[in-house]
């Protein structure tokens, strides 16, 4: 008897990222940058001030790490 493999499928709502997007975290803030086919720049930083450098994430996983975080978009 042949044995079947059910596929597992992720229902997690994918995150649209759009330029100037700031995300608001526990102990820090993040701010969407320039937007490209697959990397985000971005600045993750503490406080009101977006002092922080600049980074660049693949846009996967940018979306696990605010998921992981629970950050919540703000309204501008």
């Amino acid at each position: 008897m042949a044995t079947q493999q059910k596929s597992r499928t992720s229902r997690t709502a994918t995150i649209e990222f759009q330029t100037g997007q700031v995300w608001v975290m526990a102990a820090s803030n993040l701010r969407i940058g320039l937007i490209g086919k697959t990397l985000v720049h971005y600045k993750h930083y503490k406080g009101a001030a977006p002092r922080g450098t600049v980074s660049l994430a693949n846009k996967a996983a940018l979306q696990r790490y605010l998921i992981q975080n629970k950050a919540v978009l703000v309204r501008s």
